[in-house]
């Protein structure tokens, strides 16, 4: 079937969701907020600046289908939003098509680690240390305080598995953030973890959702959590008193990535260029508490919604980046090693 005519099918399928004279590009995200964001700072500028509509569908993060459709040579999904280590591995697999980021303007502008071989990063997050500041006297701010279980009582929320973990265990141990992978390259320095972690195993209330953790601060079931500073942010508009502590977070990014074989593969350039602009990435960081990737956006935000994102020099001097590269290599080890752990 020629693309033309698979072109056609496709408007036809959408019926009044797009113009039958209008061009269009298909962009897959992990819906929920994050998509509902990027609908006001992405979709919908776009499709008034260029004219090109953007046919929006959602995933889980599993890159199977998205095989699948490259080993039938019919990729209909013209852009897709995958976390690092799939991003790396789409990449290493010939999934994703190389990506000329001279579009983008200076590389300098970008948040380091936001420009990829194989992808461009949409937004930054981080997994920080999250509390209600209701049920402390004194707030804590720090790793080394959500180890300190005399004069912080209580559960402990970590999610589930080595990935942050380790690196949270050893700043409880007092490694620099900036060091904290240069010993983590080492046996020694990963034994010294999981002996951290054997300090509070039994305090350790594991979660796997990102809502696990607001739930549980909010219940009281924890007195501390691991959690998503996005889902934070958000879930004060309920529970007020939750707070976080930037102090040792670990920011990792989001990514567009154009799958080869799509159709529409220049729209689709067209459209991550696009999205990756101050204006847009200063609107995404509006609407939700992701950092923009592009460091010019931040001047563009109002002061006070800078200082609650990630991307703040003052939270990113006291945060990690996740090494991805190490996680690649040393993942499968430690999370066997991991699992071991948890079931003695």
């Amino acid at each position: 079937m020629s693309r033309a005519v698979r072109g056609g099918l496709v408007l036809a399928l959408m019926g009044s969701a797009v113009p039958a004279w209008a061009d269009f590009v298909t962009v897959i995200s992990f819906g929920g907020a994050n998509k509902d964001a990027q609908v006001e700072a992405f979709y919908k500028p776009f499709k008034a600046s260029s004219g090109t509509a953007v046919i929006r569908g959602a995933y889980n993060g599993d890159l199977a289908k998205l095989k699948q459709m490259a080993e039938l040579s019919h990729v209909s999904w013209d852009v897709v939003e995958v976390e690092a280590p799939e991003l790396a591995r789409g990449c290493a697999e010939g999934l994703f098509e190389k990506f000329d980021a001279s579009a983008l303007g200076d590389a300098a502008d970008f948040v380091p680690g936001a420009i990829q071989p194989c992808g461009v990063g949409i937004f930054v997050w981080s997994t920080v240390l999250a509390y209600d500041r209701a049920k402390f006297p004194q707030a804590p701010t720090g790793w080394n305080d959500f180890w300190d279980l005399k004069k912080y009582p209580g559960k402990r929320g970590l999610r589930w598995g080595a990935k942050y973990n380790l690196e949270f265990a050893l700043m409880a141990d007092g490694v620099a953030p900036d060091q904290v992978y240069q010993v983590l390259g080492n046996r020694s320095g990963v034994d010294r973890a999981f002996r951290k972690l054997d300090e509070i195993k039994s305090s350790i209330a594991w979660w796997k959702a990102g809502a696990e953790p607001v739930r549980a601060l909010s219940d009281g079931s924890v007195a501390m959590s691991s959690a998503y500073n996005g889902r934070i942010a958000a879930a004060r508009s309920v529970t007020p008193t939750l707070d976080l502590s930037w102090q040792g977070s670990i920011y990792d990014f989001d990514f567009w990535a154009l799958p080869k074989g799509a159709w529409k593969g220049e729209l689709a350039r067209q459209f991550v260029t696009f999205a990756s602009q101050p204006q847009q990435q200063k609107a995404f960081s509006e609407h939700i508490a992701y950092g923009p990737v592009n460091q010019r956006a931040i001047a563009l935000l109002d002061p006070s919604v800078a200082a609650g994102l990630p991307t703040s020099p003052q939270n990113m001097k006291q945060a990690v980046g996740m090494d991805v590269g190490f996680w690649a290599t040393q993942g499968p080890e430690l999370e066997k090693r991991f699992e071991s752990w948890a079931a003695r």
